[in-house]
Formats: structure tokens, sequence, C-alpha cells
């Protein structure tokens, strides 16, 4: 009878042991995957090749700036600059261009999320007949942006522009753990999103 009931009690248990075990493994891949997205998100960028395009996804320090050196240093021939506010102009967004430059920079206006820009990109990607493109955001974002870019244009090869966010460059802290966990898990759901085959180069991931 004890033998008898000591199984009955383990049965019992192992439901919970298995839910324990899942979580415990799920846990463990999500922690593994965040250790990795912070190392990657800390990288310095590398020199992209020269591309027919830029795009700035406007949403932090530094994207803008960066985007327009690159324009400056022909690495690209087009510049859009994404998400910008209705009542920014050029001069607001960086040192002055000379007109031939300027007369290269398209400000988009209507994207609000990164999902956003993929859609106002995809346009101004297929209104001026680009075949390859550099895209310019956050180490922290860079993925993500990639990853909708790439699915709103499989035809367009991508390379990857990280600028280093003042946020990282700062001491480690729990608000740039908050900000990078955040921004993993919104890359997460972006990967459980439409399936897609999609190119891009091999210096973006």
């Amino acid at each position: 009878m004890v033998a008898s009931s000591s199984m009955k009690s383990r049965s019992r248990c192992s439901p919970w042991l298995v839910v324990s075990l899942f979580l415990g493994g799920v846990l463990g891949v999500w922690l593994a995957g965040f250790a990795w997205f912070i190392f990657d998100a800390w990288r310095p960028p590398r020199i992209p090749p020269s591309s027919d395009g830029i795009v700035a996804l406007t949403g932090g320090n530094g994207r803008v700036e960066a985007s327009l050196r690159l324009l400056r240093h022909d690495s690209g021939h087009l510049l859009l600059i994404s998400g910008v506010d209705p009542h920014v102009t050029l001069a607001d967004l960086g040192p002055a261009l000379p007109p031939a430059l300027a007369d290269r920079v398209t400000l988009g206006r209507r994207a609000t999320s990164t999902a956003g820009n993929a859609v106002e990109t995809t346009g101004w990607v297929r209104e001026n007949d680009i075949h390859s493109l550099i895209v310019v955001t956050a180490g922290y974002h860079i993925r993500r942006a990639m990853l909708e870019i790439s699915r709103a244009l499989p035809d367009v090869t991508l390379h990857a522009y990280a600028v280093q966010s003042p946020a990282l460059r700062r001491p480690f802290d729990r608000k740039t753990f908050h900000l990078l966990a955040l921004e993993y898990n919104k890359l997460l759901l972006a990967f459980a999103g439409p399936v897609s085959f999609f190119r891009h180069s091999s210096d973006a991931f």
C-alpha cells in the first residue's frame, strides 16, 4: 500500500515537473538569445559597400548624422530619412549640406513605427529604382529593421549600419537593461510575424 501510494504521488507530480522543465527550457533559450542580442547591439558598425541608396530610421540620436556622413562619403547615391516629424526640415537635422547633396535627400514623414519605416522605404525604393540599400539605425534596433525591410523588399540587397546610441555608451544600468529587453522581445515578436524568404548581405547578420 505504501509503494502504491508513493507511485500515485509521483504520478500526480509529474505534470508539474514537465511544465517546470518546459518553462525552464524556454527561459534558458530566452536568456541565451538575450545575451547574444546584447553582444550584437554593442558591436561597432562595419563600413558598408557603396550602394544605390541609404535609409535612416529616426527615433534615436546619431542615426541621421551617420546617414548624412555616409551620403557625404558617397556610400549611397540617394538618402531617405524615414519617420521625420512634419515640422522638421533638413536644416534642423544636421550641418548644412551643399545643394548638390541636399537634392539627393528625401524626408519621409509618414512612418511612425518600424513596420511603417518598411512601407515608406519600399515606396521610395521602387520610385527611385534602387537595388542595394544601406539601413542606418541603432544597434539594438538594426535586426528588427533589417527583418521588416527585407520582408518588404526581398529583391533588394540590404547592408546594415548599426549606430551606437547614447543609451549603449553609458554604464550598463536598469534603464539600459529595460531598453534592451524591450527591443529583444519586439524582435522575437517580429520573427513570429509573417514568414517570407528574403535576401540580405552577409554583413547584415
